[in-house]
């Protein structure tokens, strides 16, 4: 694997050891190219358009996702990372809806982190895909089942603020479905999908697709 083919990954973790760990533990890898506070500013300065540019990846380990560890998680996207799996010694429900509102697209409990996990989320991560372990997907799902039958349901609420058809397009890609399968499924243009989901993400002021499928989540709405 050439250098340019590595996925460009910015470690942060909450204390030193960590730090040193993981940076050894990763810096033989042939998978990935790390690169420096410095190195990312130079890297974002210099491409003009990041759509057509390899996504930086952050990789972000904390002991708990309390105020400093989302201090990070929104810092690494104001540098420019456009992926982020997180490393975490404890992953309670609030914090897992929590991560996954503030775009993390993969997570691993600290005790199970080995190299080639790491390397494994971080390339599913490059590839625009989310990885969460099976019990922790299972929790997820059940928070947010619990939230729509408890609460919600009960007083026929829904604050969705999403039309027909955007909710028809986001349950899709939540199906793993990509632009033209929509376009198809749908018998819109690829434009117009496109074009949902521009909407959706910008009215909602949210990152990306994965992050609009975690909104649908969240709203009970798949």
């Amino acid at each position: 694997m050439t250098t340019q083919q590595r996925i460009p990954v910015w470690v942060k973790a909450l204390d030193p050891l960590s730090q040193f760990g993981l940076v050894h533990a990763l810096r033989q890898r042939p998978e990935v190219a790390l690169i420096s506070d410095a190195e990312l500013t130079a890297l974002m300065a210099k491409q003009q358009d990041q759509r057509t540019a390899p996504p930086v990846v952050a990789l972000v380990a904390v002991d708990a996702l309390d105020a400093g560890a989302v201090q990070v998680l929104r810092a690494a996207t104001q540098k420019g990372c456009r992926r982020t799996v997180l490393i975490g010694s404890t992953i309670d429900d609030d914090a897992l809806m929590t991560a996954v509102e503030l775009g993390v697209s993969g997570v691993l409990r600290r005790t199970e982190a080995t190299a080639d996990r790491i390397v494994h989320l971080l390339q599913a991560a490059a590839a625009g895909d989310g990885s969460l372990p099976p019990d922790l997907l299972g929790r997820l799902l059940g928070q947010v089942s619990r939230m729509q039958r408890h609460v919600l349901a009960p007083r026929g609420l829904s604050h969705t603020g999403l039309s027909d058809r955007e909710t028809q397009v986001l349950r899709l890609v939540a199906d793993g479905k990509d632009t033209q399968e929509i376009a198809r499924e749908l018998s819109y243009s690829e434009r117009t999908v496109k074009n949902v989901l521009h909407d959706v993400t910008s009215r909602l002021q949210l990152k990306n697709r994965s992050h609009a499928v975690a909104y649908a989540l969240r709203e009970g709405l798949i």
